[in-house]
């Protein structure tokens, strides 16, 4: 993230020309201090905060978010790039576009605690069907995880920091938590992209069967998603009813915060959003309520 070493004194210095009324001034330090490099954001963090010019305070904040938000980029191109393309570093990821000082280690302990809890109460020589209602008693019943029905487009059901505080998230949110929690207990759960909802699949070599996190684990079959499509009045595809990468479901999260910040007419976010998007993903993105 670092480019380029600046002494304090010479950054005071350049800090000090963030109010100049001339244009081509402020420019020029502003590239000066975005050409700094990611590692200079401690320093303007101090500087932010022994200044007391509201303007200036209010440049060092776009500066240090650019500076942000261009690492950001790079960490997802870099995230597209492994094998395996980890779920929870890639919901982690988008969560630093909005909490930037959030630790992985943070999420990762939390998940851990779950499905700690989770083991204390599995079997593995039972019934799937009874290995999900166990994973739905922990989640739904013991740790109080549902739906986030009153605030469903707010932009937090996207970030699994608030979700996981909360309690309450959209369907792909409650899903990912889910499956992050399932796979950790080697169940064969992944997620499945239908239309307007995002749903998880338990599949092995004997069995398949789909799990609603959004309504509490409600387990159902294949004819139910027939029935869902036909209503919806599309042609069923494969996509409908078989697992999906996590390239995919990190898609739709950003997709879903670009929609939820174009709710509350944020518009500079819906095009920032789609900058990240467009880092792991060549095509344009659709117009779709993915939630």
């Amino acid at each position: 993230m670092a480019k380029q070493i600046i002494s304090k004194k010479e950054l005071k210095a350049l800090v000090s020309l963030l109010d100049d009324e001339d244009q081509e001034v402020l420019q020029n330090v502003e590239g000066k201090l975005l050409s700094l490099g990611g590692g200079v954001i401690p320093l303007l963090e101090e500087e932010w905060e022994q200044n007391f010019s509201p303007i200036v305070q209010r440049r060092i904040e776009e500066i240090i978010h650019t500076l942000q938000f261009e690492y950001l980029q790079v960490r997802l191109r870099d995230w597209v790039a492994t094998n395996d393309q980890d779920l929870l570093m890639g919901l982690w990821l988008v969560s630093t576009y909005q909490y930037p000082d959030l630790e992985y280690d943070e999420l990762r302990k939390e998940l851990e605690q779950i499905y700690y809890e989770a083991w204390l109460e599995f079997k593995q020589d039972i019934h799937p069907y009874d290995q999900i209602k166990i994973l739905n008693g922990v989640l739904f019943s013991k740790l109080k995880f549902s739906a986030n029905t009153k605030n469903f487009h707010s932009p937090s059901n996207s970030m699994i920091n608030a979700v996981l505080e909360s309690k309450k998230g959209n369907p792909i949110s409650l899903c990912a938590i889910y499956m992050l929690v399932a796979q950790k207990l080697k169940m064969p759960v992944y997620g499945v992209n239908l239309p307007n909802l995002f749903i998880l699949t338990y599949k092995n070599t004997d069995t398949q069967f789909y799990v609603n996190a959004f309504n509490r684990g409600l387990i159902f079959l294949k004819e139910d998603i027939d029935n869902y499509i036909s209503e919806l009045k599309l042609t069923p595809i494969d996509s409908f009813y078989e697992p999906c990468n996590n390239l995919d479901i990190l898609k739709r999260v950003m997709r879903n915060l670009m929609a939820s910040f174009e709710k509350i007419g944020d518009h500079h976010k819906v095009d920032e959003v789609k900058q990240l998007l467009n880092c792991i993903s060549e095509e344009p993105p659709t117009e779709q309520d993915d939630l």
